[in-house]
Protein backbone atom coordinates (compact mmCIF):
# COMPACT_ATOMS: atom_id res chain seq x y z
CA UNK A 1 0.00 0.00 0.00
CA UNK A 2 2.86 2.17 0.81
CA UNK A 3 4.66 1.44 -2.61
CA UNK A 4 2.14 3.75 -4.67
CA UNK A 5 3.23 7.06 -3.42
CA UNK A 6 6.46 6.31 -3.32
CA UNK A 7 7.02 5.51 -7.23
CA UNK A 8 5.26 8.66 -8.04
CA UNK A 9 7.12 10.35 -5.53
CA UNK A 10 10.25 9.30 -7.51
CA UNK A 11 8.53 10.07 -10.59
CA UNK A 12 7.59 13.37 -10.29
CA UNK A 13 11.47 14.34 -8.61
CA UNK A 14 12.81 13.05 -12.04
CA UNK A 15 10.52 15.43 -14.64
CA UNK A 16 11.30 18.18 -11.79
CA UNK A 17 14.71 17.42 -12.33
CA UNK A 18 15.29 16.65 -16.34
CA UNK A 19 17.75 19.40 -17.70
CA UNK A 20 16.27 20.87 -20.45
CA UNK A 21 17.89 20.74 -23.76
CA UNK A 22 19.79 23.32 -24.69
CA UNK A 23 19.44 25.95 -27.76
CA UNK A 24 21.45 25.50 -30.14
CA UNK A 25 23.65 27.90 -32.22
CA UNK A 26 26.11 28.15 -34.95
CA UNK A 27 27.99 31.00 -33.29
CA UNK A 28 27.74 31.97 -29.69
CA UNK A 29 29.98 35.38 -28.20
CA UNK A 30 29.69 35.75 -24.54
CA UNK A 31 30.94 38.50 -22.08
CA UNK A 32 30.44 41.00 -25.06
CA UNK A 33 29.99 44.51 -24.02
CA UNK A 34 28.00 45.88 -26.86
CA UNK A 35 27.82 49.53 -28.58
CA UNK A 36 24.21 50.56 -29.05
CA UNK A 37 25.10 53.47 -31.23
CA UNK A 38 21.72 54.88 -32.09
CA UNK A 39 21.02 55.25 -28.34
CA UNK A 40 24.89 55.78 -27.33
CA UNK A 41 24.66 53.49 -24.70
CA UNK A 42 27.30 50.42 -23.60
CA UNK A 43 25.24 47.76 -22.79
CA UNK A 44 28.22 45.16 -20.92
CA UNK A 45 27.57 40.90 -20.42
CA UNK A 46 26.01 40.30 -23.30
CA UNK A 47 24.95 36.80 -24.59
CA UNK A 48 25.02 36.94 -28.59
CA UNK A 49 23.69 34.14 -30.49
CA UNK A 50 24.45 33.68 -34.42
CA UNK A 51 23.21 31.32 -37.12
CA UNK A 52 23.71 31.37 -40.75
CA UNK A 53 24.20 35.11 -41.19
CA UNK A 54 21.80 36.48 -38.67
CA UNK A 55 21.68 37.68 -34.60
CA UNK A 56 19.06 35.31 -33.61
CA UNK A 57 19.15 36.05 -29.65
CA UNK A 58 20.96 38.76 -27.43
CA UNK A 59 20.73 38.25 -23.93
CA UNK A 60 22.20 38.48 -20.58
CA UNK A 61 24.94 36.15 -19.56
CA UNK A 62 23.15 34.94 -16.78
CA UNK A 63 20.91 33.31 -19.13
CA UNK A 64 24.60 31.61 -20.92
CA UNK A 65 23.46 27.98 -19.31
CA UNK A 66 20.58 27.56 -21.80
CA UNK A 67 22.26 27.91 -25.07
CA UNK A 68 25.71 25.79 -26.41
CA UNK A 69 27.73 25.78 -29.82
CA UNK A 70 30.28 24.31 -31.16
CA UNK A 71 31.93 27.69 -32.07
CA UNK A 72 32.25 29.67 -28.88
CA UNK A 73 34.19 33.79 -28.29
CA UNK A 74 34.84 35.37 -25.63
CA UNK A 75 34.30 39.29 -26.05
CA UNK A 76 35.54 39.80 -22.40
CA UNK A 77 36.98 43.46 -22.28
CA UNK A 78 36.16 43.99 -25.77
CA UNK A 79 33.48 46.11 -27.42
CA UNK A 80 31.09 44.53 -30.12
CA UNK A 81 29.40 47.15 -32.72
CA UNK A 82 27.87 46.69 -35.58
CA UNK A 83 30.16 46.22 -38.76
CA UNK A 84 31.34 49.64 -40.71
CA UNK A 85 29.58 50.80 -43.87
CA UNK A 86 31.98 52.30 -46.69
CA UNK A 87 29.51 54.19 -49.07
CA UNK A 88 31.57 55.57 -50.88
CA UNK A 89 34.33 53.49 -53.02
CA UNK A 90 35.11 52.68 -56.05
CA UNK A 91 36.54 49.60 -58.14
CA UNK A 92 37.88 50.40 -61.61
CA UNK A 93 40.56 50.77 -63.96
CA UNK A 94 39.42 48.73 -66.87
CA UNK A 95 39.66 44.36 -67.50
CA UNK A 96 44.00 44.66 -66.38
CA UNK A 97 43.62 45.85 -63.03
CA UNK A 98 40.09 43.42 -62.25
CA UNK A 99 42.73 41.19 -60.12
CA UNK A 100 44.36 44.22 -58.48
CA UNK A 101 40.67 45.43 -57.27
CA UNK A 102 39.86 41.91 -56.34
CA UNK A 103 43.16 40.94 -54.24
CA UNK A 104 42.24 44.11 -52.25
CA UNK A 105 38.88 43.03 -50.72
CA UNK A 106 39.92 41.38 -47.84
CA UNK A 107 41.65 45.01 -47.01
CA UNK A 108 38.22 45.97 -46.37
CA UNK A 109 37.43 43.27 -43.21
CA UNK A 110 40.90 44.13 -42.08
CA UNK A 111 39.60 47.82 -41.06
CA UNK A 112 36.68 46.23 -39.85
CA UNK A 113 34.50 47.71 -42.82
CA UNK A 114 31.86 44.40 -43.92
CA UNK A 115 29.92 46.14 -46.31
CA UNK A 116 30.73 49.09 -49.33
CA UNK A 117 28.48 50.79 -51.41
CA UNK A 118 30.48 50.84 -54.38
CA UNK A 119 29.42 54.29 -56.79
CA UNK A 120 30.87 53.83 -60.27
CA UNK A 121 33.56 52.26 -62.60
CA UNK A 122 34.27 49.97 -65.51
CA UNK A 123 34.53 46.67 -64.47
CA UNK A 124 30.75 46.18 -63.38
CA UNK A 125 30.59 42.31 -64.79
CA UNK A 126 33.74 41.38 -62.04
CA UNK A 127 31.64 43.92 -59.25
CA UNK A 128 28.57 42.11 -59.28
CA UNK A 129 30.15 38.60 -59.93
CA UNK A 130 32.16 39.54 -56.58
CA UNK A 131 29.02 40.77 -54.64
CA UNK A 132 27.12 37.29 -55.44
CA UNK A 133 30.43 35.05 -54.65
CA UNK A 134 30.71 37.11 -51.79
CA UNK A 135 26.81 37.05 -50.38
CA UNK A 136 26.89 32.95 -51.19
CA UNK A 137 30.50 33.06 -48.89
CA UNK A 138 32.46 32.18 -51.68
CA UNK A 139 34.38 34.83 -51.03
CA UNK A 140 36.11 37.04 -48.40
CA UNK A 141 35.28 40.38 -48.94
CA UNK A 142 32.78 43.12 -47.95
CA UNK A 143 28.86 42.84 -48.59
CA UNK A 144 28.69 44.75 -52.38
CA UNK A 145 26.08 47.45 -52.65
CA UNK A 146 26.18 48.69 -56.65
CA UNK A 147 25.58 51.55 -58.91
CA UNK A 148 26.94 49.65 -62.01
CA UNK A 149 27.83 52.32 -64.73
CA UNK A 150 27.72 55.31 -64.26
CA UNK A 151 24.91 57.90 -65.96
CA UNK A 152 27.03 60.91 -67.68
CA UNK A 153 26.89 63.40 -70.59
CA UNK A 154 27.78 63.06 -73.93
CA UNK A 155 31.10 63.67 -73.17
CA UNK A 156 31.96 61.15 -70.33
CA UNK A 157 34.65 61.59 -68.01
CA UNK A 158 34.97 58.43 -66.50
CA UNK A 159 34.98 54.80 -68.76
CA UNK A 160 32.61 52.51 -68.74
CA UNK A 161 29.79 55.16 -67.97
CA UNK A 162 26.96 55.46 -70.08
CA UNK A 163 26.25 58.23 -72.10
CA UNK A 164 22.95 60.12 -72.11
CA UNK A 165 22.96 63.12 -75.13
CA UNK A 166 19.08 63.40 -75.08
CA UNK A 167 15.99 62.40 -73.19
CA UNK A 168 15.19 59.76 -76.16
CA UNK A 169 18.13 57.57 -74.48
CA UNK A 170 17.21 57.50 -70.77
CA UNK A 171 14.65 54.52 -70.98
CA UNK A 172 17.29 52.11 -72.56
CA UNK A 173 19.90 53.27 -70.09
CA UNK A 174 17.73 52.92 -67.14
CA UNK A 175 16.41 49.13 -68.65
CA UNK A 176 20.21 48.61 -68.36
CA UNK A 177 20.60 49.40 -65.43
CA UNK A 178 18.12 47.34 -64.07
CA UNK A 179 18.68 44.18 -65.80
CA UNK A 180 22.03 44.34 -64.41
CA UNK A 181 20.14 44.32 -61.18
CA UNK A 182 22.20 47.23 -59.52
CA UNK A 183 21.49 48.74 -56.43
CA UNK A 184 21.13 52.24 -56.82
CA UNK A 185 21.56 55.29 -59.53
CA UNK A 186 24.71 56.63 -59.96
CA UNK A 187 25.10 60.32 -62.11
CA UNK A 188 27.71 62.65 -63.10
CA UNK A 189 27.96 65.73 -64.58
CA UNK A 190 30.61 65.92 -67.15
CA UNK A 191 28.48 67.60 -68.66
CA UNK A 192 25.17 65.95 -67.90
CA UNK A 193 22.57 69.19 -68.84
CA UNK A 194 20.18 69.89 -65.90
CA UNK A 195 17.50 69.23 -68.19
CA UNK A 196 18.28 65.42 -69.00
CA UNK A 197 20.08 65.00 -65.17
CA UNK A 198 16.11 66.47 -63.99
CA UNK A 199 14.70 63.69 -66.65
CA UNK A 200 17.15 60.74 -65.48
CA UNK A 201 15.82 61.61 -61.59
CA UNK A 202 11.92 61.64 -62.62
CA UNK A 203 11.84 58.40 -64.81
CA UNK A 204 14.10 56.39 -61.88
CA UNK A 205 11.47 57.85 -59.48
CA UNK A 206 9.24 55.93 -61.08
CA UNK A 207 10.77 52.68 -61.49
CA UNK A 208 11.81 52.85 -57.84
CA UNK A 209 15.46 53.32 -58.20
CA UNK A 210 17.48 55.52 -55.68
CA UNK A 211 19.35 58.11 -57.52
CA UNK A 212 22.65 59.63 -56.11
CA UNK A 213 25.75 61.10 -57.69
CA UNK A 214 27.32 64.11 -58.56
CA UNK A 215 24.62 66.99 -59.13
CA UNK A 216 25.87 68.99 -62.00
CA UNK A 217 27.02 72.24 -60.95
CA UNK A 218 24.30 74.30 -63.54
CA UNK A 219 21.85 72.35 -62.14
CA UNK A 220 18.97 73.51 -59.26
CA UNK A 221 19.18 71.12 -56.05
CA UNK A 222 15.98 72.17 -54.81
CA UNK A 223 14.57 71.35 -58.21
CA UNK A 224 16.23 68.17 -58.07
CA UNK A 225 14.61 67.36 -54.94
CA UNK A 226 11.48 68.02 -56.24
CA UNK A 227 11.84 65.38 -58.70
CA UNK A 228 12.81 62.63 -56.42
CA UNK A 229 16.24 62.69 -55.83
CA UNK A 230 17.90 60.89 -52.73
CA UNK A 231 21.26 61.45 -52.46
CA UNK A 232 24.48 63.57 -53.39
CA UNK A 233 27.95 62.86 -53.47
CA UNK A 234 30.76 65.68 -52.56
CA UNK A 235 30.05 68.88 -51.34
CA UNK A 236 31.45 71.17 -54.08
CA UNK A 237 28.16 71.58 -55.70
CA UNK A 238 26.38 73.06 -52.87
CA UNK A 239 28.95 75.87 -52.82
CA UNK A 240 26.72 78.40 -54.71
CA UNK A 241 23.68 78.09 -53.25
CA UNK A 242 25.57 80.14 -49.85
CA UNK A 243 26.28 82.65 -52.55
CA UNK A 244 23.96 85.95 -53.23
CA UNK A 245 24.99 85.29 -57.37
CA UNK A 246 25.07 81.72 -57.17
CA UNK A 247 21.76 81.68 -59.20
CA UNK A 248 23.68 83.33 -61.90
CA UNK A 249 26.37 81.55 -62.16
CA UNK A 250 24.47 78.55 -62.11
CA UNK A 251 22.85 80.17 -65.18
CA UNK A 252 26.23 80.38 -67.01
CA UNK A 253 27.10 76.99 -67.14
CA UNK A 254 30.69 77.57 -66.53
CA UNK A 255 31.12 74.70 -64.32
CA UNK A 256 34.81 74.79 -62.13
CA UNK A 257 35.43 78.08 -63.36
CA UNK A 258 32.42 79.91 -61.06
CA UNK A 259 34.14 79.11 -57.66
CA UNK A 260 36.42 81.75 -57.68
CA UNK A 261 33.34 84.08 -57.15
CA UNK A 262 31.42 81.72 -55.07
CA UNK A 263 34.18 81.55 -52.61
CA UNK A 264 34.78 85.49 -52.47
CA UNK A 265 30.78 86.14 -52.42
CA UNK A 266 30.07 82.72 -49.64
CA UNK A 267 27.75 84.17 -47.19
CA UNK A 268 27.15 81.67 -44.11
CA UNK A 269 23.48 83.11 -43.66
CA UNK A 270 22.37 82.34 -47.22
CA UNK A 271 23.98 78.94 -47.28
CA UNK A 272 22.19 78.14 -43.79
CA UNK A 273 18.76 79.01 -45.11
CA UNK A 274 19.37 76.85 -48.05
CA UNK A 275 20.46 74.13 -45.86
CA UNK A 276 17.46 74.32 -43.63
CA UNK A 277 15.41 74.24 -47.06
CA UNK A 278 16.25 70.85 -47.95
CA UNK A 279 16.14 69.68 -44.67
CA UNK A 280 12.36 69.16 -45.22
CA UNK A 281 12.94 66.54 -47.45
CA UNK A 282 14.34 62.86 -46.93
CA UNK A 283 17.74 63.68 -48.49
CA UNK A 284 21.14 62.07 -47.67
CA UNK A 285 24.75 63.77 -48.55
CA UNK A 286 27.80 61.87 -48.64
CA UNK A 287 30.58 64.64 -47.77
CA UNK A 288 33.92 62.91 -48.43
CA UNK A 289 36.11 64.68 -46.60
CA UNK A 290 39.43 62.83 -46.47
CA UNK A 291 39.89 62.24 -49.97
CA UNK A 292 39.95 66.17 -50.32
CA UNK A 293 42.47 66.44 -47.48
CA UNK A 294 44.48 64.16 -49.27
CA UNK A 295 44.23 65.87 -52.63
CA UNK A 296 45.57 69.06 -51.06
CA UNK A 297 48.28 67.28 -49.88
CA UNK A 298 49.11 65.76 -52.59
CA UNK A 299 51.72 67.81 -53.85
CA UNK A 300 54.23 67.48 -51.18
CA UNK A 301 52.69 64.14 -49.75
CA UNK A 302 55.58 61.56 -48.36
CA UNK A 303 54.29 58.18 -48.60
CA UNK A 304 57.44 56.32 -47.62
CA UNK A 305 55.49 55.87 -43.96
CA UNK A 306 52.13 54.84 -45.87
CA UNK A 307 52.44 51.10 -44.56
CA UNK A 308 49.48 50.01 -46.98
CA UNK A 309 50.90 50.95 -49.89
CA UNK A 310 53.12 48.14 -50.69
CA UNK A 311 49.43 46.19 -50.47
CA UNK A 312 48.36 48.23 -53.57
CA UNK A 313 49.29 46.53 -57.06
CA UNK A 314 51.54 48.46 -59.23
CA UNK A 315 48.54 48.94 -61.70
CA UNK A 316 46.62 50.73 -59.47
CA UNK A 317 49.20 52.88 -58.02
CA UNK A 318 49.82 54.11 -62.06
CA UNK A 319 46.38 55.01 -61.56
CA UNK A 320 47.32 57.85 -58.82
CA UNK A 321 49.79 59.69 -61.47
CA UNK A 322 47.06 61.76 -63.35
CA UNK A 323 46.17 63.51 -59.85
CA UNK A 324 49.47 63.67 -58.69
CA UNK A 325 50.70 65.31 -61.52
CA UNK A 326 47.68 67.52 -61.40
CA UNK A 327 48.77 68.70 -57.76
CA UNK A 328 52.12 69.08 -58.46
CA UNK A 329 51.10 71.74 -61.64
CA UNK A 330 48.41 73.59 -59.91
CA UNK A 331 49.41 76.74 -59.65
CA UNK A 332 49.52 78.62 -55.56
CA UNK A 333 46.34 80.53 -56.94
CA UNK A 334 44.67 77.12 -57.92
CA UNK A 335 45.85 75.77 -54.25
CA UNK A 336 44.69 78.47 -52.08
CA UNK A 337 41.46 78.43 -53.56
CA UNK A 338 41.16 74.63 -52.91
CA UNK A 339 41.73 75.30 -49.56
CA UNK A 340 39.23 78.13 -49.29
CA UNK A 341 36.64 75.70 -50.54
CA UNK A 342 37.38 72.82 -48.28
CA UNK A 343 37.11 75.21 -45.31
CA UNK A 344 33.68 76.04 -46.57
CA UNK A 345 32.47 72.98 -47.66
CA UNK A 346 33.39 71.43 -44.13
CA UNK A 347 31.34 74.22 -42.26
CA UNK A 348 28.18 72.31 -44.20
CA UNK A 349 28.59 69.50 -42.91
CA UNK A 350 27.41 70.53 -38.72
CA UNK A 351 24.52 72.42 -40.06
CA UNK A 352 23.09 69.56 -42.62
CA UNK A 353 23.11 67.51 -40.04
CA UNK A 354 21.00 69.50 -37.85
CA UNK A 355 18.29 70.38 -40.14
CA UNK A 356 17.94 66.68 -40.96
CA UNK A 357 19.24 66.36 -43.29
CA UNK A 358 21.18 62.43 -43.56
CA UNK A 359 24.73 62.41 -43.66
CA UNK A 360 26.55 59.09 -44.91
CA UNK A 361 29.99 58.33 -44.15
CA UNK A 362 32.46 57.83 -47.37
CA UNK A 363 35.76 57.28 -48.25
CA UNK A 364 35.97 57.54 -51.80
CA UNK A 365 38.84 54.98 -51.91
CA UNK A 366 39.85 53.07 -54.93
CA UNK A 367 41.97 53.90 -58.57
CA UNK A 368 42.76 57.02 -59.31
CA UNK A 369 41.78 58.11 -55.52
CA UNK A 370 45.94 58.61 -54.59
CA UNK A 371 46.53 57.18 -51.24
CA UNK A 372 43.18 56.70 -50.43
CA UNK A 373 43.58 53.57 -49.26
CA UNK A 374 40.42 50.77 -49.09
CA UNK A 375 39.15 50.06 -45.75
CA UNK A 376 41.67 52.62 -43.27
CA UNK A 377 40.36 55.69 -45.17
CA UNK A 378 37.00 55.00 -43.77
CA UNK A 379 38.38 55.86 -40.41
CA UNK A 380 39.75 58.91 -41.25
CA UNK A 381 36.51 60.07 -42.57
CA UNK A 382 34.98 59.39 -39.74
CA UNK A 383 37.54 61.00 -37.53
CA UNK A 384 37.22 64.57 -39.63
CA UNK A 385 33.56 63.84 -38.86
CA UNK A 386 34.20 64.84 -35.76
CA UNK A 387 36.09 67.27 -36.33
CA UNK A 388 34.03 69.32 -38.07
CA UNK A 389 30.90 68.88 -35.23
CA UNK A 390 29.35 65.56 -35.08
CA UNK A 391 29.68 63.68 -31.93
CA UNK A 392 31.77 60.24 -32.29
CA UNK A 393 28.21 58.34 -32.23
CA UNK A 394 26.84 60.70 -35.13
CA UNK A 395 29.99 59.76 -36.62
CA UNK A 396 29.51 55.92 -36.48
CA UNK A 397 25.34 56.56 -37.01
CA UNK A 398 26.67 58.08 -40.77
CA UNK A 399 28.31 54.49 -41.54
CA UNK A 400 26.31 51.74 -39.53
CA UNK A 401 23.33 53.23 -39.31
CA UNK A 402 22.61 55.65 -41.99
CA UNK A 403 24.58 53.51 -44.60
CA UNK A 404 21.84 50.83 -44.80
CA UNK A 405 18.66 53.28 -44.70
CA UNK A 406 19.47 55.00 -47.62
CA UNK A 407 18.50 50.95 -49.19
CA UNK A 408 15.54 50.92 -46.75
CA UNK A 409 17.85 47.86 -45.02
CA UNK A 410 17.89 49.50 -41.43
CA UNK A 411 15.50 46.85 -40.45
CA UNK A 412 18.51 44.36 -40.51
CA UNK A 413 21.16 46.22 -40.53
CA UNK A 414 22.58 48.99 -37.82
CA UNK A 415 22.55 47.19 -34.27
CA UNK A 416 23.37 44.37 -32.44
CA UNK A 417 19.95 42.88 -31.76
CA UNK A 418 17.99 39.69 -33.07
CA UNK A 419 16.78 39.52 -36.08
CA UNK A 420 19.57 42.28 -37.39
CA UNK A 421 22.58 40.79 -40.15
CA UNK A 422 25.49 38.82 -38.16
CA UNK A 423 28.18 41.61 -39.36
CA UNK A 424 30.03 42.44 -36.04
CA UNK A 425 33.50 43.91 -35.25
CA UNK A 426 35.21 43.73 -31.89
CA UNK A 427 36.59 46.85 -30.34
CA UNK A 428 39.38 46.81 -27.82
CA UNK A 429 38.43 50.38 -26.95
CA UNK A 430 35.15 52.81 -26.75
CA UNK A 431 34.48 54.28 -30.16
CA UNK A 432 31.77 56.23 -28.01
CA UNK A 433 34.36 58.39 -26.17
CA UNK A 434 37.20 58.67 -29.05
CA UNK A 435 35.93 57.99 -32.60
CA UNK A 436 39.72 57.12 -32.74
CA UNK A 437 39.42 53.98 -30.86
CA UNK A 438 37.59 52.03 -34.07
CA UNK A 439 40.59 51.46 -34.87
CA UNK A 440 41.55 49.29 -32.31
CA UNK A 441 39.86 46.24 -33.97
CA UNK A 442 40.61 42.80 -32.42
CA UNK A 443 37.81 40.64 -34.39
CA UNK A 444 35.76 40.54 -36.78
CA UNK A 445 32.63 38.55 -37.46
CA UNK A 446 30.85 37.91 -40.92
CA UNK A 447 28.35 35.33 -39.83
CA UNK A 448 29.80 32.29 -38.91
CA UNK A 449 33.27 33.43 -39.97
CA UNK A 450 35.48 34.80 -37.64
CA UNK A 451 38.47 36.41 -38.31
CA UNK A 452 40.62 37.00 -35.02
CA UNK A 453 43.37 39.62 -34.79
CA UNK A 454 46.02 37.41 -36.25
CA UNK A 455 44.57 37.43 -39.66
CA UNK A 456 43.34 40.53 -39.57
CA UNK A 457 47.08 41.77 -39.19
CA UNK A 458 48.12 39.18 -41.97
CA UNK A 459 45.69 41.15 -44.30
CA UNK A 460 47.14 44.30 -43.50
CA UNK A 461 51.13 43.14 -43.86
CA UNK A 462 52.73 43.65 -46.90
CA UNK A 463 55.45 40.92 -45.89
CA UNK A 464 53.83 37.52 -46.37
Amino acid sequence: MNKLPYYFSALIFLIACKTPPKEKFDLLITNATVIDIAGGLVLPGKLIGINGDTIRMVSDMESVNSFESEQLIDAEEQYVMPGLWDNHVHFRGGDSLIQENKDLLPLYLAFGVTTVRDSGGDITPSVLQWRKEIREGKLVGPNIFTSGPKLDGEESFWAGSIPISKKEEIPAALDSLEKLEVDFVKTYDSPLSPELYYEIIKQAEQRGLKVTGHVPLSANHFEALEYGLDGAEHLFSFLSLGSPVGDSLRELNNRFNMFPEVASTFDEDIMNEAITKMGFKEFYVMPTLYVSQVLLELHEKDTSTDNILPLIGPGIQKTYERRINQAKNRSQEGRQLMVEMDILERSLIAPMHHSGITILAGSDCGPSNSYVYPGTALHSELALLVEVGLSPREALAASVINGPKFFDLDKYYGSVEAGKVAHLIFLDKNPLENIENTRSISRVVKGINSYDHTELQDWRSPFK
